[in-house]
């Protein structure tokens, strides 16, 4: 569980991300290498510690590697009127 508020906001940014992607076609193999260049991006600004990435890491592949997170949102249906 990530307990750091600048790590929970870098995963929030990651999974919005990750679902955006989803839904406008992008799958699996791409997805995964969106998240290893974001992950390589912090390990390289040093803006976390690395211990706060590594928690990060297997935070974020442990929501890749869940289908639910990744199923469509059923849009609302709308009334047609025949008369």
């Amino acid at each position: 569980m990530l307990q750091d508020t600048q790590t929970i906001r870098y995963y929030q940014q990651i999974t919005d991300a990750l679902v955006y992607m989803w839904n406008r076609g992008y799958r699996f193999d791409e997805l995964r290498l969106y998240l290893d260049g974001y992950l390589d991006a912090l390990r390289h600004t040093k803006i976390l510690e690395s211990y706060h990435i590594h928690r990060l890491e297997a935070e974020a592949n442990r929501y890749l590697r869940d289908p639910s997170n990744f199923d469509a949102i059923p849009l609302p249906q709308t009334e047609v009127d025949y008369h």
